[in-house]
């Protein structure tokens, strides 16, 4: 049933989306010819001519750009991932030609060579002068172009920051330069790879091979993620692999949930705000986006610091949810609880009533915060 209702909730989502879709012919020096592009642009794009987007480059586009462009789209919907511009090439009966390798080395020979080429010095240089493109770009493949898009990994200076790997017909060789190449990455990479318990047999093999190799890996600057699909077939696990790819890749984006909420913030020896504003920081150093801080991100760390009886971290919160929510009776509320639970409540008193003027928020109302005023007043006998 599961099943069921996500299919038709991607269904519906292509539907939505449709009329976002730009088909354009691409002419292509490197290639000699015209390839269709197929381009959405997120929902938003024209409100904001300042915003820069990711850029998601999906190959196999005659197929795959659809799985890929409605996931986006979706997830993007609900503030899980930063929206972005989605770009599917058509390789219609070109698919053989423009993966094709040495069987010397692995690596890109003829046309494959060129359409490498195509992409790296054509397609993105002129996706990025005509869309708002930011720094993050991210690729995807499935079968041979899965093994393809591996080749941008191999430059010096990877050309994407995120791969999405699915059931990748792997080349001889690339079993053993992805593993090289991902141990020495210095800058920021998303590896995730996946195949099903009903792949292709050969590609099962090489794909185990290859997690057996990755998932010794050790280098902070590489993220890398896994799966192993128990029954789709090799023509189905994309619509699996996308959606987990995007959960993985993007998980810094997402609000704050309860298992980060268990497993990281409540288990914190150092301040909770620091890792807020690093998350937002990080957030900004990869997808160059700068994201308000949620109030429900506001309130996770609230909710750590009283369950601690860490206090001292109100006085923080407090002056971070003023710059953010600089019109709101946010930071108001948080100094106040600070001067409350730190042994001065006339400072907390006087905090509460000066929020008067200042807009409710994520349930903090001037009702609010003139009762806590009146119960120090009554508590204490101030006039």
């Amino acid at each position: 049933m599961k099943s069921i209702l996500y299919v038709l909730l991607l269904v519906l989502t292509f539907n939505a989306i449709e009329a976002q879709v730009i088909y354009e012919p691409f002419e292509s020096n490197k290639l000699g010819e015209s390839r269709e592009l197929k381009i959405q642009l997120p929902r938003g794009y024209s409100n904001d001519t300042d915003k820069v987007y990711p850029l998601f480059i999906v190959l196999d586009g005659d197929y795959l750009f659809e799985a890929v462009a409605g996931n986006v789209d979706y997830y993007s919907y609900w503030e899980d991932m930063p929206e972005s511009v989605v770009v599917g090439i058509n390789q219609v009966d070109k698919r053989y030609d423009d993966c094709m390798y040495s069987e010397q080395n692995s690596l890109p020979i003829e046309k494959g060579a060129n359409f490498f080429e195509f992409i790296g010095t054509e397609l993105i240089p002129y996706i990025q002068n005509k869309y708002r493109i930011g720094n993050f770009k991210a690729v995807v493949g499935h079968g041979e172009t899965a093994n393809f898009i591996n080749y941008y990994l191999l430059k010096e200076q990877p050309l994407f920051q995120a791969y999405i790997v699915v059931s990748p017909e792997l080349a001889p060789q690339m079993s053993t330069y992805v593993p090289d190449r991902l141990t020495k990455i210095k800058s920021r990479l998303f590896y995730y790879l996946a195949t099903t318990t009903n792949d292709v047999p050969s590609i099962k093999k090489g794909v185990d091979e290859l997690n057996t190799s990755l998932k010794g890996i050790d280098n902070d600057q590489v993220s890398y993620y896994f799966d192993n699909f128990d029954g789709p077939s090799y023509y189905s696990v994309p619509a699996h692999a996308i959606p987990n790819a995007l959960e993985d890749i993007f998980s810094v984006f997402r609000p704050i949930t309860k298992d980060e909420y268990k497993e990281k913030i409540l288990k914190l020896e150092t301040s909770p705000v620091a890792y807020l504003e690093e998350k937002y920081q990080t957030i900004h150093d990869l997808f160059g986006i700068e994201k308000q801080i949620l109030i429900n991100d506001f309130k996770a760390i609230e909710a750590c610091i009283e369950k601690k009886e860490e206090f001292q971290y109100f006085e923080d919160l407090g002056k971070l949810a003023r710059k953010e929510y600089p019109k709101t009776l946010l930071g108001n509320y948080y100094l106040a609880r600070f001067y409350e639970e730190t042994g001065e409540p006339k400072k907390a008193m006087r905090t509460y009533q000066s929020g008067y003027s200042f807009e409710e928020i994520g349930g903090i109302t001037k009702d609010l915060m003139m009762e806590k005023a009146e119960a120090i007043k009554t508590d204490f006998g101030y006039n």
